[in-house]
């Protein structure tokens, strides 16, 4: 299997809801690094797996829909603990379907698996990872951030 990985990172303000989290239930702030990793049991004939151009824009392109907002205020987040782990799932829901709908070129239509990772600090990060054309969901919730 042939993988490549892009980054970015982002700012964003939360609060998550719930006794177990604390004073994270107060609104505060976190910076995320988030790895792409996209997966494919081949190369296409430039011997590449995906456009790693395209790939960096896309995963920046949906970062700023998060980047720099309280995302208790996000019709699609609201109401919901948007912990580490569940905002990896939510942007692979975001990738998954950009690369299935062609948005990623034809190399992406190609990508078989994908994990996205969001490192919080050096000692702690959360991952998602999934393949493409699944069905994934969580409590109810699809990958692309709407009720299942």
């Amino acid at each position: 299997m042939f993988s490549l990985t892009v980054c970015d990172h982002i700012m964003i303000a939360h609060s998550f809801q719930g006794e177990e989290f604390g004073p994270a239930q107060r609104l505060h702030g976190a910076t995320y690094a988030v790895e792409a990793e996209f997966r494919a049991p081949q190369l296409d004939r430039l011997n590449l797996l995906i456009d790693i151009g395209l790939a960096k824009t896309e995963l920046r392109r949906i970062l700023d829909s998060i980047d720099y907002h309280n995302l208790d205020e996000l019709p699609a987040l609201a109401a919901r603990n948007t912990t580490t782990e569940y905002m990896a799932f939510h942007i692979f829901g975001l990738l998954a379907a950009s690369l299935r709908s062609g948005g990623m070129g034809a190399g992406g239509l190609a990508v078989t698996g994908l994990k996205v990772l969001l490192r919080e600090s050096p000692v702690a990060w959360a991952a998602y990872e999934g393949r493409i054309g699944e069905d994934s969901q969580i409590e109810g919730h699809s990958a692309e951030g709407g009720a299942g």
